[in-house]
C-alpha cells in the first residue's frame, strides 16, 4: 500500500460521517412546501415529511428498537415506506424491505435470516404474517399499516401506524455514528437455493445518491431527473430501494408520487393527474401500461422512462416512443445498489430522428461516474473495446455490497479476485457503450456456438404482431441445446411459427445471425412467466419445458 501524507485534523474539527440523515437537509430548505403524494389517499409537504420522520423515530424507540436492531416492512409503495427509508436507519437500526411477492416459505426464511425485531405490516399482508407468525423466531412486535381503517388481526400489534405517530413527539435529535454501519438489507432470489441477503451501509447509500443526482440530472445526454420533474416509481420500494431514486428525489426536493399497489390503469391516471414526468420500471410493466385501457386516451409525451431489470427490446421501445415516451436504459443488479450504467446520447445522436436514436436508447448504456467496469474473458483478461468481443462484466464502485448477509462463502464467490462478478455477458464499443448480450446461465450453446437469447428476443420483437417474447435454450440430442421461443401476440393479432421464421431469415441473409439461431420451436402463449420483480423467469420456463418433455 502506498505511503501517503496524512495531516492530523485541528483540535475540535468535526469529521462529518456520510449518514442518510444528511440527505434530508436540502429538500426542505429548497422546497419546504413541495408535495409528497400517496395515490389518491394523501398528500403533504416536505416540511411535514421531516416532522413525520421524527415522529416515526420516536415511535420506533418507544417500541424498544435500538441501534443494530432490524425493522421489517411489508407495504405497497407509499409515503410510509419513504418515511421508513429515513427514520429506521437514522436511529442506527437496519431496514429490511421484505419482498412481498415471495412465497410464504421464502418470506419466513428471509425474516428469520435477517433476524427482524419489529415488523411494520400493511393490512393486505396480515394473512401472510398470521400464517407464519408461529415460526418467526426473532420478531417481538408488529405495527399495523392501514389505509381505510385498521382490520382485525390475531397478530400482537402495538398499534396502528398513524395513531402511533400522532401520539409521538415531533422532535428527535438524530445521532452521529459510524458511516459504515449497515442501513438496509433485502433479499435477492437466484436460480438455486434460498434468497441471499444483500446489505448496504450509510456511506454506500449516500455516495450512490450523490452519484445518481449527477448522473440523472447533470448530463444533457441523460436528462432524466431535474428539479422541476415529478417523480413516480414503478419499481417496488422493496427492490433495491426503488433503484435508490427516492433518496435522490428527497435530496432534490422534487414532487414525489407513490402509487400504492401497481395497477396499470391507476398508474396512468396518476401520471395524468399529478403530471408525472419521470418513472422507472422493468419492460414488462411498461408493456402493461402501454396496453391498458386508460393508455388509449392518454398522451404520454414527455414521460421520461428509465428501463432496467431485463433487456429492453426494440419492439417495446418503439411502441413507447410512438406514444411520446422518452425511453432510456439503465443497468445494475441488486448487489450493486444498483446504478452501474445509463443510456447516454451525444449531441449528434440527440439530433437524429427518434427511430435512429432507439438503437442507442435500448443498449445497456455508459458506465456512470465512479464505476470501474471491465469485461473479461475466461482467463481474466480484458476484452477489446470493439463492440464485438464478449466476456463477463466485473465491477468496482464505492456502493457495491461487500458480501451476502451471514454467508461469507457466497460473498467470496461474488467478489472473486477483488472484483464483483455480475454473471452478465457483454461487449463494449469504442465509445464506451456497454451492451449486455446475455446472462452467463442464459446463453444458448448449440453445436459449439453461442447464441444470445437477448439478441433473438430483440429481433423477434421487431415483428409488428409480437407484443413480448422470451427465448431460452432447451436440450437437444444432436446440438446440445437449441433455442425455443415463447411469443405473446399483440391484442387482436395472430401469427404462425412460419411467419416468425421468415421474419428472422432476413437477419440470417444479412449475416446478423446464423441460420441455426432460428428457433425450431416457437410457442404462442397468453403470458410469459415473470419473477417477483417482473423480470422474465427463464429458469421457470426451462423447468416447465423440461417437465413437459419428460411427460411426452
Amino acid at each position: 500500500m502506498l505511503k501517503t501524507k496524512i495531516i492530523t485534523p485541528a483540535q475540535g474539527a468535526h469529521s462529518n460521517p456520510l449518514l442518510i440523515k444528511s440527505l434530508l437537509l436540502s429538500g426542505v430548505r429548497y422546497e419546504a412546501e413541495q408535495e409528497i403524494v400517496y395515490a389518491d389517499k394523501l398528500r403533504y409537504s416536505y416540511r411535514t415529511l421531516n416532522e413525520r420522520i421524527r415522529r416515526l423515530a420516536n415511535t420506533l424507540t418507544a417500541a424498544g428498537i435500538k441501534a443494530g436492531d432490524t425493522v421489517a416492512i411489508l407495504d405497497w409503495d407509499s409515503h410510509r415506506y419513504l418515511e421508513c427509508f429515513f427514520a429506521v436507519p437514522m436511529i442506527g437500526a437496519v431496514l429490511h424491505t421484505v419482498n412481498i411477492r415471495l412465497s410464504p416459505e421464502q418470506v419466513l426464511y428471509t425474516m428469520n435470516h435477517a433476524e427482524d425485531d419489529l415488523v411494520l405490516v400493511h393490512d393486505d399482508f396480515l394473512p401472510l404474517l398470521e400464517q407464519i407468525q408461529g415460526e418467526l423466531t426473532t420478531v417481538k412486535g408488529y405495527v399495523q399499516l392501514s389505509d381505510d381503517g385498521a382490520r382485525a388481526t390475531a397478530l400482537p400489534v402495538l398499534g396502528e401506524y398513524e395513531q402511533l405517530l400522532s401520539q409521538a413527539a415531533a422532535t428527535y435529535d438524530f445521532p452521529d455514528f459510524d458511516e459504515n454501519s449497515v442501513a438496509t438489507t433485502f433479499y435477492t432470489t437466484g436460480t438455486t437455493g434460498n434468497p441471499k441477503g444483500v446489505y448496504f451501509t450509510h456511506r454506500q447509500l449516500v455516495l450512490h445518491t450523490l452519484n445518481a443526482v449527477g448522473t440523472l440530472g447533470v448530463y444533457q445526454g441523460a436528462p432524466l431527473l431535474r428539479s422541476d420533474d415529478v417523480y413516480m416509481p414503478i419499481t417496488p420500494m422493496f427492490h433495491v430501494h426503488a433503484w435508490g431514486v427516492p433518496y435522490v428525489a428527497t435530496l432534490m426536493g422534487i414532487k414525489q408520487v407513490y402509487p400504492g399497489r401497481y395497477e396499470p390503469n391507476s398508474l396512468v391516471r396518476l401520471y395524468r393527474e399529478e403530471k408525472v414526468s419521470f418513472s422507472h420500471c422493468v419492460p414488462t410493466i411498461l408493456q402493461m401500461i402501454l396496453g391498458c385501457a386508460e393508455a388509449a386516451q392518454t398522451d404520454f409525451s414527455g414521460w421520461k422512462m428509465l428501463l432496467g431489470g431485463s433487456a429492453l427490446t426494440l419492439g417495446v421501445a418503439a411502441q413507447a416512443a410512438a406514444r411520446g415516451m422518452l425511453v432510456h436504459s439503465g443497468y445494475g443488479m441488486s448487489e450493486t445498489c444498483p446504478l452501474l450504467c445509463v443510456t447516454y446520447l451525444r449531441t449528434a445522436e440527440l439530433q437524429q430522428p427518434m427511430d435512429a436514436q432507439l438503437a442507442v436508447r435500448i443498449k445497456t448504456g455508459v458506465p456512470v461516474p465512479m464505476v470501474d467496469l471491465r469485461i473479461i474473458d475466461a482467463s481474466g483478461n480484458q476484452v477489446a473495446h470493439d463492440g464485438v468481443s464478449q466476456g463477463e462484466v466485473v465491477v468496482r464502485a464505492p456502493w457495491l455490497t461487500q458480501g451476502y448477509l451471514n454467508e461469507p462463502e457466497k460473498g467470496a464467490e461474488l467478489w472473486e479476485d477483488g472484483w464483483l462478478h455480475t454473471g452478465d455477458i457483454a461487449s463494449i464499443d469504442p465509445r464506451g457503450g456497454v451492451e449486455i448480450k446475455d446472462r452467463i446461465k442464459d446463453v444458448i450453446k448449440t453445436g459449439g456456438e453461442w447464441i444470445s437469447s437477448l439478441e433473438l428476443e430483440n429481433l423477434i420483437s421487431e415483428h409488428p404482431a409480437v407484443a413480448s417474447v422470451a427465448v431460452v435454450g432447451i436440450p437437444d440430442d444432436q446440438w446440445g441445446e437449441r433455442p425455443m421461443a415463447l411469443v405473446v401476440c399483440q391484442p387482436g393479432q395472430a401469427v404462425e411459427q412460419k411467419i416468425i421464421e421468415v421474419h428472422l431469415q432476413q437477419f440470417v441473409d444479412s449475416g446478423h445471425i446464423n441460420k441455426w439461431a432460428i428457433p425450431k420451436q416457437i410457442k404462442f402463449v397468453a403470458d410469459i412467466p415473470k419473477t417477483s420483480v417482473g423480470k422474465i423467469n427463464k429458469k421457470l420456463i426451462r423447468e416447465n419445458e423440461l417437465a413437459q418433455g419428460a411427460l411426452k
